[in-house]
């Protein structure tokens, strides 16, 4: 049976099995659809935020980020896993305490302001968008090679695909739902792996391989000698500065992603919320410490596969041929001598991958089983699924929730509330699909740009919400739109974007900040215009400041 077949098949069984937990499980009130009725056990609510947030990106993306990085690519390991120990010790067990259904929910309550929770509202819509357009490009990207379509194909199938799931479950059908994703997912990540690392090092735990064999010494040593530099040398694709920034940048917007924070109002009390997050990292922490593993053993069989091969010879190997098709692998004979080679210069490279599809790609390449490489792309769409969907609904809610029922609309039924949420998700699928199909980037960049808009926008006043009673309405609302605005706009200079006719950068970075990091400059701004204003109007009133208080008090620990 080929490769195709098999994983047609496994991606139907899969996939039935998601629509009958989503239709199990489906909501039917408010409550249900936006915190699953805060009845989620802390166990399983791990599970699903790990789900949720090990994206495309993490699955994807980022052992492919780490394969052409090097040492460099850890940034991402550190950023994100930090940012979840600085979510579930400093903001998690409060936010809940809280007790509301979503983050412009929190900010619009906590700074007595509708206009704060609209501004909130727009942030979190931002973010989503930005963040769910990796993950229809992940899906697209997995479609395209498997069903031998167009990448742009694959979007517009993944497009009908998630919208099914979060129309009809909300965020109880969606937790449930990403529970088994995560198990699908983590068993499809680990067995290639263990199944590569075998094969190259005769060790099968990957995390030892990488460790104790000689893999990256001789990965090292082959890129040495293409001029493509030491593998594990550090700051030698991304400078110092940049490192910090963007670390930074990661972790402090892993703390106000919105879809993320909503994951801890599911479940029934603060002590709840705050296992929820241990139990979250060590489930992503088995991906984690895999991923670089994977990268290297990746790299290393692409390189001892393609670099100086002939050309025609290449594109006789099956695997080749058909990510040829996809448009995300291809060849050019620059020197005329009919063999391949990689390099660090644009001008002598001949081999063109698209970074994305070095994970899906690997177990090819290293001639594995069949049902390995299948099992691998439903890992990925399981990831990039579950992702979407919590992001889906967290655009959702912004608008339902926040702006039509607690803005426009407050009188508003159950059944009109559930009725313009189902909506705006066909809407905000929509506008996902469009960015899925031109993304301002690779998988991992766009995904990194949404964390950056968390942390220049919502990060700062869900901290100053929280830890400075001083700060006001004023304050906050003037802060999350610098914050946000400027982080917009500095990256849309720094990249192209194809909506606005931009196919060039305007300009390269800031002071040297490239535009993954420059949100930090962002955040710092929103934290220094917030202070200032906020202290120079009037003080909160006085039972906003009592609720404060008793927030920062654990009587509800238990």
């Amino acid at each position: 049976m080929s490769v195709e077949v098999l994983t047609f098949v496994l991606i139907l069984v899969t996939f039935g099995i998601y629509a009958y937990i989503g239709w199990w499980a489906k909501a039917v009130d408010t409550q249900s659809f936006y915190v699953a009725g805060h009845g989620i056990p802390t166990t399983a609510n791990g599970a699903a935020i790990a789900a949720d947030w090990m994206s495309a990106a993490s699955f994807i993306s980022m052992a492919g980020l780490i394969s052409f990085l090097g040492y460099d690519g850890t940034i991402y390991l550190m950023g994100w896993t930090g940012g979840y120990v600085l979510l579930t010790l400093l903001l998690a067990p409060y936010l809940r305490k809280f007790g509301r259904y979503t983050v412009p929910d929190f900010i619009g309550d906590r700074f007595y302001s509708n206009k704060a929770r609209a501004v909130a509202a727009i942030a979190t819509i931002f973010i989503s968008l930005t963040y769910v357009a990796g993950q229809m490009r992940g899906v697209g990207i997995v479609f395209s090679r498997y069903l031998q379509v167009d990448v742009n194909a694959g979007v517009i199938i993944g497009m009908a695909i998630i919208t099914f799931f979060a129309v009809i479950g909300g965020m109880k059908g969606i937790t449930w739902t990403q529970v088994v994703q995560y198990i699908i997912l983590m068993i499809a990540f680990l067995i290639p792996a263990i199944a590569i690392s075998f094969k190259l090092t005769g060790i099968p735990i990957p995390q030892a391989a990488l460790t104790f064999s000689d893999i990256a010494t001789r990965l090292g040593v082959a890129q040495i000698e293409m001029g493509l530099g030491e593998y594990i040398i550090p700051f030698q694709n991304i400078s110092k500065l940049n490192v910090f920034m963007m670390t930074l940048a990661l972790m402090v917007g892993t703390a106000g992603l919105p879809h993320v924070i909503t994951r801890f109002y599911t479940v029934k009390t603060v002590r709840a919320a705050r296992w929820s997050g241990v139990w979250t990292l060590i489930f992503i922490s088995i991906l984690y410490t895999t991923a670089p593993a994977l990268g290297a053993f990746a790299k290393f069989n692409l390189i001892d596969t393609l670099n100086q091969k002939p050309i025609e010879a290449v594109r006789q190997i099956e695997w080749v041929e058909k990510w040829e098709n996809t448009g995300l692998l291809s060849f050019e004979d620059k020197d005329g001598d009919d063999n391949l080679q990689f390099s660090s210069s644009p001008k002598t490279n001949e081999v063109f991958i698209d970074r994305d599809i070095i994970v899906l790609s690997t177990p090819e390449v290293a001639n594995l089983n069949p049902i390995i490489i299948a099992l691998l792309s439903v890992g990925g769409l399981a990831a990039a699924l579950s992702t979407a969907a919590g992001l889906l609904l967290a655009m959702s809610s912004a608008v339902s929730h926040d702006v039509y029922y607690r803005i426009l609309k407050p009188n508003a039924t159950e059944k009109e509330r559930l009725c313009v949420a189902r909506m705006m998700i066909f809407v905000s699928v929509i506008a996902a699909g469009y960015f899925g199909i031109n993304p301002p980037g690779f998988v991992g960049e766009v995904v990194a740009f949404a964390f950056g808009l968390a942390a220049a926008s919502l990060f700062p006043q869900i901290f100053l919400g929280i830890f400075d009673k001083r700060n006001n309405r004023e304050g906050a609302t003037a802060g999350i739109i610098v914050g946000l605005v400027f982080t917009l706009v500095m990256i849309t200079l720094m990249k192209s974007v194809p909506l606005l006719g931009t196919k060039s950068p305007i300009i390269s970075d800031l002071f040297g900040i490239n535009a993954q990091g420059v949100s930090i400059i962002g955040m710092i701004l929103n934290f220094g215009v917030s202070y200032i204003v906020s202290r120079n109007t009037a003080e909160p009133p006085v039972e906003i400041q009592e609720m404060i208080e008793n927030i920062r008090i654990p009587k509800e620990y238990a």
